[in-house]
């Protein structure tokens, strides 16, 4: 695939629908030609911050910028410092939101096809910088298309041409994957705008056809599962950014009669695995991949993919391409010559009746670790017992405080300072 030249909207007819907005579709035609105009019309910059909120306009910056040589930097946080420190790291650059496209009038005549190469280098991705500094990585317009094509064998239907709504900004790599590349391999199509509430989810997903696909996170499916919405007929569910309850996933099968799936991913590589979340805690890997198990975390192995990916997460491997997964390497904690995992502290408080969303994290280095909670009409002490029945006592968190609800960014993390100001910790 390296080297080859391939049409930006190779599995759509031009009259073939991309992005449903406002009820009515926006076809591969018309996205070429915007996307065409701006390749002509963008600064004469290396990168582009692309911080488009609608999906049509990402797309056509996003195409543009690749068609033309450009590299899109797509930040995983807008607070203004962290773009502040991303226009420094990246000077020769501009920044295309909604707004500087608004009312923008065509300026040339696109003359198409719009072509990509293969081996072009069309993104740079960053981390969410809850370690340190985001980190980027660099993302190739093949690389993007496969990572994509095996995501696809098992989340979509096969010989179907879904439509997606989705919860998730198109600048993570979650949202990247699900609502551009696997858009455009599949000659699928995508809702504009990015749904929040339960009732903003709903009304998204009335407002585009069958079939209907929701690409989302654990924290938006339990919003609209707790607030029992009868929502259109759906095809899939797909969930990823964090590890998903069991229960919640039985809960949305049986509300809304549709599969539940979960990708496992990262920054790095894209989606790596998917399970259906009833069926067990299992994951299996891609097609073509395999993951090699180590102590000091694992490594991704792709023939899709120029190398091997190092990874911080721990896992217990059945074969090369069936594991659990353990937590993270820095998730590991010891406490009174004892160790637990973070993330597993997180799934038990999450299982104990009443608790609607929880996290375990350790506030600062060899301290009991610290646990908030949204568990209206329970009690404190009967969320320590029941997890005293589960886990060691030394492990039981403390603080434990009650909150409205979790400091969650838009992709639906806990950024660790956010946990920290919850908690009252500077």
């Amino acid at each position: 695939m390296n080297g080859a030249a391939m049409p930006a909207f190779g599995a759509h007819a031009p009259q073939d629908v991309v992005v449903w907005q406002g009820g009515a579709g926006v076809t591969a035609a018309t996205l070429e030609a915007q996307a065409g105009d701006l390749a002509v019309a963008l600064p004469d910059a290396r990168h582009v911050i692309n911080l488009c909120d609608s999906r049509r306009n990402f797309l056509a910056v996003f195409l543009a910028a690749a068609h033309s040589g450009r590299v899109c930097l797509l930040p995983a946080s807008r607070a203004p410092q962290a773009l502040a420190e991303l226009r420094d790291e990246y000077p020769d650059h501009c920044v295309v939101t909604d707004e500087s496209l608004a009312g923008r009038v065509r300026t040339h005549a696109w003359r198409g096809p719009l072509q990509i190469d293969a081996a072009r280098l069309v993104a740079l991705t960053f981390t969410s910088g809850s370690t340190g500094r985001p980190q980027a990585h660099e993302k190739h317009w093949g690389c993007l298309l496969a990572t994509a094509a095996r995501a696809q064998e098992r989340l979509l239907p096969p010989g179907q041409r879904c439509n997606i709504v989705a919860t998730v900004p198109s600048q993570h790599m979650y949202g990247l994957e699900t609502t551009l590349s696997l858009v455009l391999l599949t000659g699928g199509a995508v809702s504009d705008g990015r749904p929040l509430l339960p009732a903003d989810v709903r009304q998204a997903l009335a407002d585009i056809p069958a079939p209907r696909v929701l690409v989302t996170t654990p924290a938006h499916l339990r919003a609209c599962v707790e607030a029992k919405l009868k929502l259109p007929a759906l095809e899939r569910i797909v969930s990823a950014t964090a590890p998903l309850a069991r229960p919640l996933a039985e809960a949305a099968e049986a509300l809304w009669h549709a599969r539940v799936h979960e990708i496992y991913g990262c920054t790095e590589a894209g989606s790596m695995a998917t399970r259906r979340t009833v069926e067990g805690d299992a994951w299996l890997a891609h097609a073509g991949a395999w993951f090699e198990s180590r102590e000091s975390g694992a490594i991704y192995h792709g023939s899709h993919l120029p190398a091997p990916i190092p990874l911080q997460d721990l896992l217990e491997s059945e074969t090369p391409r069936i594991f659990r997964l353990i937590g993270r390497a820095g998730d590991m904690i010891k406490v009174a010559g004892k160790r637990a995992s973070l993330a597993e502290l997180s799934r038990r408080l999450l299982a104990v009746p009443g608790v609607h969303d929880a996290v375990v994290f350790l506030p600062e280095e060899g301290a009991r670790p610290a646990a908030l909670v949204v568990a209206p009409g329970i009690s404190r002490e009967t969320i320590a017992a029941a997890l005293a029945a589960q886990v060691d006592p030394v492990f039981v968190p403390r603080p434990l405080r009650f909150v409205d609800t979790l400091p969650r960014n838009e992709s639906g993390k806990t950024p660790r300072a956010a946990l920290l100001a919850a908690l009252g910790v500077r």
